[in-house]
């Protein structure tokens, strides 16, 4: 496995154990070169809508990503920005 496939993985996680309406990932790595730390993964933004999210605030909406990435967060994942959003906020 390689770190380009962890994008792949962030989703599958998601998808899995989240009602997803849209998920777009980026692989922003390449912004923070010699800023990562030595094999704890890459940074990454996702912009996600499900309905989870909904009536929640932004806490326990980020809460509910990271526990859907769990492992991830220890191993392929160094920075995460999370843009959540309810369906009836798009």
């Amino acid at each position: 496995m390689s770190q380009a496939d962890t994008p792949d993985f962030i989703e599958q996680a998601l998808r899995a154990k989240l009602t997803v309406h849209s998920l777009h990932i980026e692989d922003d790595s390449h912004e923070h070169a010699g800023h990562q730390a030595a094999g704890a993964g890459g940074h990454y933004t996702v912009a996600i809508v499900a309905d989870e999210f909904e009536g929640k605030r932004s806490v326990a909406r980020h809460r509910l990503v990271y526990d859907a990435l769990g492992p991830l967060m220890q191993t392929r994942i160094h920075a995460l920005a999370i843009d959540a959003k309810g369906p009836s906020e798009v």
